[in-house]
C-alpha cells in the first residue's frame, strides 16, 4: 500500500478535561475517498482538525502525508492540505469575482489577486477547477451574489487551486436546499474523474449526502470508532440503529443511500 495519506494510531484528544475522541485508529490510502460519518457531537470536527494539523493529539500518533505531527514543521505541511469549511468561507472577500476567489487559493490567501502574481496557466487551471465543480458560468459574478450552494462549489474549486494532496470537506451540504445539495453531490462524484492521487475526506451526518464514488466510511459515535470499511457493507440499518438508539432502515440505489425510521 505504501505510505498512506492518513495514519492515525490510538489518537485521543482532550479539552478542558473532556475526552472528545478516544483511541482512534484510521488508515487512508493515497487517492482514496472516504466519508467521515456520525451524529452531532460524535467527534468528527475534532478528528478533522487533527488531520488538518490544527489540533495536536493528546495521545497517540498522527501521520499526515508521511509527516508525523510533533516531528515535522506543520507550516510546511499545511499547504499540501486543502480545507473547505465554515472558517475559511468567512474570510473570503465577497466583492471579488468568483474567478479571483478561486485563484487566491493558489497562495492560500484571502486578499485581492493584485497582491500576488498569476500566470496564464494559473488562470486556465482556475477555469478548469470551476468547470469541474459546475460553476464556470459564474466566473465573472461577484461571490456575494451567489447562492449558498454555488459558494460552496466555488470554495471547493478554490481549495483545489493549490493542487493539494489531501482535500478535507467539512459538511459542505449544510444549509443547502434539495437542488443545491444534489448539484454539489454531482460535482463531488465527478471529482473522481481526473482527480488522480488526490485523497478526499467528506464529513457529513446525512446518508443522503454520500456521493457515488466515495467507497469507504468511518463512523464515529461518542468519540470512538463504531464502524469502518466499504460504505456498501457498513451503511446498514443495523449499524445506524445501534448508533442512534432507534430503529432505522437504510435503502440504496445507484450508489446513493437513504436512512429513515423503520415502520412499526
Amino acid at each position: 500500500m505504501g505510505v498512506p495519506a492518513i495514519d492515525l494510531r490510538d489518537v485521543t484528544v482532550m479539552k478542558a478535561g473532556k475526552r472528545l475522541v478516544s483511541g482512534i485508529d484510521w488508515r487512508v490510502g493515497i487517492g482514496e475517498r472516504w466519508v467521515l460519518f456520525g451524529p452531532n457531537g460524535a467527534g468528527k470536527t475534532t478528528l478533522l482538525q487533527v488531520i488538518s494539523t490544527y489540533q495536536f493529539p493528546t495521545g497517540g500518533t498522527a501521520t499526515i502525508l508521511g509527516e508525523r505531527m510533533g516531528r515535522t514543521d506543520v507550516r510546511r505541511l499545511r499547504p499540501r492540505i486543502g480545507y473547505v469549511g465554515p472558517a475559511p468561507s468567512s474570510l473570503v472577500r465577497r466583492y471579488l469575482p468568483c474567478r479571483d476567489v478561486v485563484m487566491t487559493g493558489l497562495h492560500a490567501a484571502f486578499v485581492d489577486t493584485r497582491w500576488h502574481s498569476y500566470t496564464l496557466d494559473d488562470r486556465c487551471y482556475a477555469e478548469q477547477q470551476m468547470e469541474m465543480m459546475g460553476v464556470a458560468a459564474m466566473a465573472d459574478r461577484e461571490f456575494a451574489t451567489l447562492s449558498e450552494g454555488e459558494r460552496k462549489r466555488v470554495l471547493i474549486a478554490r481549495a483545489l487551486m493549490a493542487r493539494p494532496e489531501l482535500l478535507l470537506l467539512d459538511e459542505p451540504g449544510t444549509g443547502l436546499d434539495l437542488g443545491a445539495r444534489e448539484r454539489l453531490i454531482s460535482s463531488l462524484a465527478a471529482m473522481g474523474d481526473g482527480a488522480g492521487s488526490l485523497t478526499v475526506i467528506l464529513v457529513t451526518h446525512h446518508a443522503e449526502e454520500i456521493p457515488p464514488g466515495f467507497e469507504d466510511i468511518l463512523i464515529l459515535a461518542g468519540g470512538r470508532v463504531r464502524a469502518s470499511g466499504p460504505v456498501r457493507e457498513v451503511m446498514t440499518g443495523e449499524t445506524l440503529t445501534a448508533i442512534y438508539g432507534m430503529p432505522l432502515v437504510v435503502e440504496s440505489s445507484n450508489g446513493r443511500y437513504q436512512a429513515m425510521g423503520a415502520s412499526r
